[in-house]
């Protein structure tokens, strides 16, 4: 007997695609702290020069709201207890947002906080998470350095920023509503390591090396710059993925071949004038012009990037 088909989902599937129809462009226009921790400076580059667009499902966008929302709870527990939690920026009436020197690398920060029971008269960077059971039970066995580095790097390159020498981890199950924390003490020479670190992925202009040239590596395999890194996929024509421009100070960017400062919805643009960063075109470079590239790709065609391309 033929198995019947999955009942229709009009709803659902209509709830889901409203929240990819309202997602932003997929590209984030700074170099963030949740991601400093990634051994690979390579996919930290691709992220910063907009190498792939981050195309997520609505149902995992609604779930990435749902972390979102239980921050709003986690502040409101500790509240209850009496610890003092500045969840916004007195001065801006924003959440707390952190720049390094070059402005192009930071984050905002979940909260800042003062009066907890275990050192009631120091600040703390305030930093909240939710897991899943399997990743909960990680953390509880392991710590948050070993079991989510990447969220350990975050609140170090946060305190470096902020200039606070505390950091408070509050993770929560998702499955159990079982909280977790613990109290951060900031590295100095791990947060400095962690700017440098950014630096050199800003200031780049080429693609750093691979951590493994292996495209079946796992670290490689669970990248979401596979593609463009391992597979020669070509990024789309925007501004991050063009010779011409470079990240300046106050976190903006210098297009040489219009003398101009391009804002974000410029950036996502691109002119007619774009050449691709010639790393990211899987070929070898044959010629150039003023406004053109020529390359012999991998199937022995000629292609021509530029003006006429």
């Amino acid at each position: 007997m033929a198995s019947l088909p999955a009942p229709a989902t009009p709803t659902v599937d209509a709830i889901y695609a409203a929240y990819e129809t309202a997602a932003d462009a997929g590209w984030r226009e700074h170099l963030g702290a949740s991601l400093i921790g990634t051994e690979c400076e390579r996919a930290l580059w691709y992220a910063f020069r907009w190498a792939t667009r981050a195309r997520h499902p609505g149902r995992l966008l609604r779930l990435f709201e749902t972390g979102q929302r239980e921050e709003a709870r986690l502040v409101a527990d500790l509240r209850r207890i009496g610890v003092t939690v500045l969840d916004t920026d007195p001065e801006t009436g924003r959440q707390w947002a952190l720049r390094d020197e070059t402005g192009h690398f930071g984050g905002s920060m979940d909260a800042v906080a003062i009066g907890f029971a275990e050192a009631p008269r120091t600040w703390h960077v305030c930093e909240f998470k939710t897991h899943g059971a399997r990743s909960f039970a990680e953390l509880k066995r392991k710590g948050v350095a070993a079991a989510k580095p990447l969220h350990w790097a975050q609140m170090q390159a946060y305190m470096h920023l902020a200039g606070i020498e505390r950091a408070f981890y509050l993770a929560v199950c998702k499955d159990t509503d079982e909280l977790y924390q613990e109290r951060v003490r900031r590295d100095p020479e791990a947060g400095a390591r962690l700017l440098a670190k950014a630096a050199r992925v800003i200031h780049a202009a080429r693609p750093p090396a691979r951590i493994s040239d292996d495209p079946a590596w796992w670290e490689c395999r669970l990248c979401e710059h596979h593609a463009a890194c391992h597979a020669g996929a070509v990024p789309e024509r925007h501004c991050r993925s063009c010779l011409h421009a470079t990240p300046v100070e106050g976190g903006a960017w210098h297009c040489a071949r219009h003398d101009t400062r391009p804002g974000r919805r410029e950036q996502q643009a691109g002119c007619d004038a774009h050449l691709y960063i010639p790393d990211l075109v899987p070929g070898e470079q044959l010629d150039a012009g003023e406004d053109w590239v020529s390359y012999r790709m991998p199937d022995g065609s000629e292609w021509r990037d530029g003006a006429a391309a």
